[in-house]
């Protein structure tokens, strides 16, 4: 089992998408999770693999959604108020464990986020520069060429001949930059316009970024398609040579990240209530137990609980 969770965590990494993965290295029994054992959590909540039994996953998931949204890995002690008290002093994040558990665990949480990423249409000199500067940055970078020169570019493994964006992992952490000067240059921006990138840039002087984008809106693409064109793309820094021209482009797309764009989507926290009889979280749209009283939900972990409930709901309800 947890080698098929680092297998996926590697096929997630491959494809840009954010997780976070859970790792069990301390746990006393009766808690139903392993030492070593490892999950993945996705940015909806999501869980794949076993960490351990009901009183533990919710608060696993929202501290690594947590995690997702600050970078910042953690590591987390579950047990009794007592044994919390006594881990005060330590680095770990204290929480009571949930269902009136006898058991304890550690869990260390450690986020995955994609890199930022640079699709770079064009097989002019500026996009060589643009090519290494990015690459020097530790950034992902991608270039669409149609085949013409690509054994002469500096990187030519990174080379696609195909404008097909498919299988590039393209999302909100993505600049893609047009810069083919004047070789298909629509066609480099429809392209760019049918992915899902969080920046889409064009190389080029004002006239013709006007012209070119007058063309695709006389083939139907609509404003708000247009409107995610950044065109000329970069710094204004005047005349400057293709060296520059891409140092003015990367140092736009830098600042937009320092600015929090260019970045993995948000996560998105699940809906959660309170076990009003045992005191253990629960995530709504997930519950199978749930009643209402006195036009009030309320939702459960487990059937005996629920039974609880509907026995006397006066020693549940403040």
């Amino acid at each position: 089992m947890d080698a098929e969770v680092l297998a996926e965590a590697v096929e997630l990494t491959r494809a840009r998408t954010p997780f976070a993965l859970a790792t069990v290295v301390w746990r006393r029994s009766p808690s139903s999770g392993h030492t070593g054992s490892k999950g993945v959590v996705l940015s909806d909540g999501t869980v794949r693999g076993w960490l351990g039994g009901a009183c533990a996953e919710p608060t696993v998931v929202r501290e690594a959604l947590a995690s997702l949204d600050d970078g910042a890995a953690r590591l987390l002690f579950m047990g009794s108020p007592d044994e919390l008290a006594a881990r005060e002093h330590d680095e770990a994040i204290t929480i009571p464990m949930a269902c009136e558990s006898e058991g304890a665990m550690e869990i260390y949480l450690e986020p995955f986020l994609p890199v930022p990423q640079l699709v770079v249409f064009g097989r002019s000199p500026a996009v060589h520069a643009l090519t290494m500067q990015a690459r020097s940055l530790g950034w992902d970078v991608a270039v669409i060429d149609d085949g013409g020169v690509a054994e002469e570019h500096p990187h030519p493994e990174l080379v696609r001949t195909s404008f097909d964006l498919s299988g590039l992992g393209i999302g909100p952490s993505t600049a893609i930059v047009v810069a083919t000067q004047g070789h298909y240059d629509d066609l480099a921006l429809r392209g760019a316009l049918d992915a899902d990138a969080g920046y889409i840039g064009l190389v080029a002087a004002e006239k013709r970024a006007s012209s070119l984008l007058e063309l695709l809106r006389d083939q139907g693409l609509d404003e708000a398609q247009l409107a995610r064109v950044h065109a000329p793309a970069g710094l204004d820094l005047g005349p400057v040579d293709n060296a520059e021209i891409a140092v003015a482009v990367l140092a736009d797309l830098v600042a937009r990240r320092a600015a929090g764009q260019l970045r993995a989507p948000a996560t998105v926290t699940p809906r959660e209530a309170i076990d009003p009889v045992c005191g253990m979280t629960v995530f709504v749209d997930q519950a199978k137990y749930h009643t209402v009283h006195d036009c009030t939900d309320y939702w459960f972990c487990a059937p005996g609980c629920l039974r609880a409930f509907h026995a006397n709901p006066g020693a549940y309800v403040p």
